[in-house]
């Protein structure tokens, strides 16, 4: 009697792109890839759920899992937004208890000092690892996206030269501490940190010789965007001297160092006349850089990329950056007016996961756990995002990030998507995560009569919605199934194929949108 082979790892991977051939509307992978970086519009709504509820966790989180889905059909979407966005009364012991096992990651610059050696990398691994960690099982999903947003606004890069101390502090007490806060306290903030005041040189400038880093990139991406002068930059680079970092690694304002003398730059103007008075003079500046409305349009614009859309709608910029301006620059009724925009509610399939989302979706959506002890497994998953290229803050140039679909869109890069979702759902790599002790029941409780309804199955509940049959068939051909053989609980060949099934419903076009 002949046996089925077992699929081979490039059986699965062939299957892969030919189940994410022909999908609605005759979409390629590729396309449904690109697309949205040209013309967001042409993606056929139909690859993702319509549900307005699961497109707001498709956006406001790092993947929709059950217990999201209940909660947020339990309460409503303006509820479950005004939950979301007051995270404080939101409990996530469990991730508080898991984050303890990387002590430094939020570490203030004397501990760093004390544990580590002078320029060492631990601090920025467990940092990152931190990052992977909150995306993946905070309960805060919401701030945990929105953080992640601001820190790639404002970004320092970890590793980078001189912040090995002070990297850490900077996530806390900067990024994290004004998620939902005002935008001018997170730009002063960022502004007095031995971190940016490293990462962007500002910490050697001096009234003889000013440098013009940190002044340049404070406009040209932290606020105003392309509007400045070169005169600009030397105004803006001889008011911020002072601005440094003294022998303990921490903030100092060093008057002695100040350029004193009236400046003019994109509207501020200022006597500056003292150099006891330069901090104050500073912070002024900062002030004006964060309310002004090229600022506000920027910021906007930034926020409608990161949630709505790579061509991000002008009339949601116009509205979100009045809202900002008319909130004092508060980020709370910024975000409530994005999720409750019709352009966002128009924008389902407009967004295109990046690595980093991907990996941490696929997580969530099968229901993987923290390893009991230990953080190998969190070491796994943040070393395959160093190879994807994504691995958080790890960006070396100051503008962070890339967020758009066209950045991350290469056969290299799906094919390590495919190898990450099958070695997920197999337990293959990371073998430390905890999984469901019945992968099949805990993802379909009520077997189906079919192969083809276990696929359709499968895809309702891992990515939210049902494939097209040609995509079913592609998938099955990996089992050696068709669509209608049947299927029972005493069918013995599942067991070996139901790993390919749920990977290759991870790699179709539906699950790389968000």
């Amino acid at each position: 009697m002949k046996t089925k082979p077992e699929p081979t790892r490039r059986a699965v991977l062939g299957g892969a792109v030919a189940a994410a051939a022909t999908v609605a509307g005759g979409l390629t992978l590729d396309a449904a890839l690109a697309v949205p970086a040209a013309a967001a519009t042409s993606v056929p709504t139909d690859l993702v759920s319509a549900d307005p509820l699961a497109h707001l966790l498709r956006r406001a989180t790092f993947g929709p899992t059950p217990a999201a889905l209940a909660e947020i059909t339990k309460l409503g979407a303006a509820s479950w937004l005004d939950r979301q966005l007051d995270p404080a009364k939101i409990d996530d012991s469990a991730l508080d208890s898991l984050l303890t096992r990387l002590p430094l990651a939020g570490a203030d610059i004397a501990t760093v000092r004390a544990k580590l050696p002078v320029h060492s990398y631990d601090a920025f691994g467990q940092l990152g690892r931190a990052a992977v960690a909150r995306a993946i099982w905070s309960n805060r999903q919401l701030f945990e996206s929105t953080a992640a947003f601001w820190a790639n606004h404002l970004h320092i890069a970890a590793p980078s030269s001189g912040v090995w101390d002070s990297r850490p502090d900077y996530d806390r007490t900067v990024t994290r501490k004004h998620t939902f806060g005002r935008f001018a306290d997170m730009l002063k903030a960022a502004a007095r940190h031995p971190a940016m005041l490293t990462y962007l040189d500002n910490r050697s400038s001096t009234k003889t010789l000013p440098n013009e880093n940190y002044a340049r990139e404070l406009m040209e991406l932290h606020t105003v965007g392309m509007i400045y002068s070169e005169a600009d930059v030397q105004a803006a680079a001889k008011l911020l001297t002072g601005l440094t970092v003294n022998s303990t690694g921490t903030y100092a304002y060093t008057a002695a160092k100040h350029a004193t003398g009236a400046v003019r730059i994109l509207g501020f103007s200022h006597a500056n006349s003292t150099a006891e008075g330069g901090e104050a003079a500073a912070l002024a500046f900062l002030d004006h850089l964060s309310k002004h409305p090229a600022t506000a349009e920027r910021l906007a614009t930034k926020l409608c990329h990161r949630f709505v859309a790579d061509d991000a709608p002008a009339t949601l910029v116009a509205k979100l950056a009045q809202v900002y301006l008319d909130n004092d620059t508060a980020i709370v009724p910024v975000l409530r007016a994005l999720f409750t925009s019709p352009e966002f509610a128009a924008s389902i399939g407009q967004k295109v996961r990046t690595p980093f989302e991907d990996l941490v979706a696929s997580v969530r959506t099968l229901g993987l756990g923290p390893e009991a002890s230990g953080v190998k497994a969190l070491d796994a998953l943040y070393n395959n995002l160093v190879n994807a290229g994504n691995a958080p803050f790890r960006w070396s140039p100051p503008n962070g990030f890339p967020d758009f679909a066209a950045a991350w869109a290469s056969p290299s890069a799906f094919v390590m998507r495919c190898n990450n979702h099958l070695n997920l759902a197999t337990g293959w790599y990371p073998k430390q995560l905890t999984r469901p002790t019945d992968m099949l029941k805990a993802l379909v409780p009520v077997l189906p009569a079919t192969y083809g309804g276990l696929v359709n199955a499968l895809a309702t509940r891992l990515i939210g919605t049902t494939l097209p049959a040609d995509h079913v068939a592609a998938v099955l051909s990996v089992a050696g199934k068709l669509p209608t053989s049947s299927l029972t609980s005493s069918d013995k060949s599942i067991a070996g194929s139901l790993p390919y099934l749920i990977a290759l419903v991870l790699d179709s076009p539906s699950f790389q949108l968000r």
